[in-house]
């Protein structure tokens, strides 16, 4: 199977967003699939597109960083960790293909934040309303566990691209690597004067004095999903209140 190289943001509702809009989320998108930063992270992408796992041998893998995706008019920012290494990895898209959105995007359509429950590749005509999903690292990195420079290394994107979402009242970060990255964002940018005053647990809540409401999450991965740490319930939960605070429910 052939991945498309098409920008993500071409698959979202361009009739509804302005020109210049897409063409920021455009330029943001080839920045990312472009970064070459951590050499580490790309030749251990490149690997696991080369040696690919057996039950996707006859796919052809993305294998580079993935950009994030949604409604360029979101409301809702949603942050993971970073590209599963079978998953988005694979597909070229946050949380398409795995384990971890097998759990969530049930959840986001029921809520009517995505057009359909099952997430599969770039290509399946899956849109997302008033939501936009990224991740504060790129690249699938060995164990799910980036190191700080890297994390550092992509800051960048992560700042392009909340900067590129100007209706964005919420955010949600998916676990604590997701949650000190977008802390992180905040304190550089003068939001925030310190991290200590926000601390992660489950469906945390803090409105920022910006205005924006961040709100965390355990993380929707299989260690956290089948241990029974997160259940959907609680998971659904986060995101009816990410609504009522985005103005959308």
């Amino acid at each position: 199977m052939k991945v498309s190289t098409k920008a993500v943001v071409l698959t979202t509702r361009k009739a509804t967003s302005s020109p210049r809009n897409l063409n920021i989320l455009q330029d943001m998108h080839d920045a990312v699939v472009a970064c070459e930063r951590c050499v580490r992270l790309r030749e251990y992408i490149r690997g696991i597109g080369e040696n690919r796992r057996k039950a996707y041998r006859d796919e052809v893998y993305w294998a580079k960083p993935v950009p994030g995706f949604g409604d360029p008019k979101a409301r809702i920012l949603v942050l993971g960790l970073a590209p599963g290494a079978h998953g988005a990895n694979r597909t070229g898209r946050p949380f398409t293909g795995d384990g971890s959105g097998d759990f969530m995007y049930p959840v986001l359509h029921e809520l009517g934040l995505a057009s359909k429950p099952k997430a599969v590749s770039r290509d399946d005509g899956l849109k997302l309303r008033h939501l936009w999903i990224g991740s504060v690292v790129r690249c699938a990195p060995p164990g799910d566990k980036p190191k700080p420079d890297e994390i550092r290394n992509c800051a960048s994107h992560l700042t392009a691209e909340i900067e590129a979402l100007p209706r964005v009242r919420v955010v949600v970060c998916l676990g604590k690597i997701a949650w000190d990255g977008y802390l992180a964002y905040l304190l550089a940018t003068g939001v925030i004067e310190r991290r200590s005053a926000y601390h992660f647990t489950h469906a945390a809540e803090y409105r920022l004095p910006n205005g924006i409401v961040l709100l965390g999450s355990y993380h929707p991965s299989l260690r956290n999903t089948n241990t029974g740490r997160l259940n959907k319930a609680m998971f659904g939960r986060v995101f009816v209140k990410a609504l009522e605070l985005s103005g959308m429910a």
